[in-house]
């Protein structure tokens, strides 16, 4: 499998663990030592990602997430999801994962829209 194969399977794996309520194995086994985060409402760091993931599920242990697509190029991932919270709060987020040459996770970016009741178009959000 090549680098870019394993960096998309790795970015899900990665995600899909923490957000499901284990951070501190996710960021074991995927992120490098030096993380930086660029989401305003968690912390920087490694020990932000976990208190910030740990008190997620804490709170809302029944959310669910929906990877929609993946899409790799040189050092980065990008992933589209389509996240469900309780009382069927759904949002829809863009991720941006950078990659060191050792393949662990150093960066992220994302970007979240909460999915509105009604469109002005009959297209969905993914």
């Amino acid at each position: 499998m090549n680098h870019l194969q394993e960096n998309k399977q790795n970015a899900i794996a990665f995600y899909k663990m923490a957000y499901e309520g284990n951070p501190r194995k996710a960021t074991e086994l995927f992120l490098s030592d030096e993380y930086i985060q660029h989401n305003p409402a968690v912390a920087d760091g490694l020990d932000g990602f976990i208190e910030y993931f740990e008190r997620m599920q804490e709170l809302y242990p029944e959310k669910s997430i929906e990877f929609v697509r993946a899409i790799t190029e040189d050092n980065l991932v990008a992933l589209h999801t389509h996240q469900t919270w309780p009382g069927n709060d759904q949002y829809i987020t863009m991720d941006f994962f950078r990659f060191d040459q050792r393949g662990k996770i150093v960066e992220h970016w994302d970007s979240i829209q909460q999915i509105p009741e009604k469109s002005a178009n009959p297209n969905t959000m993914y």
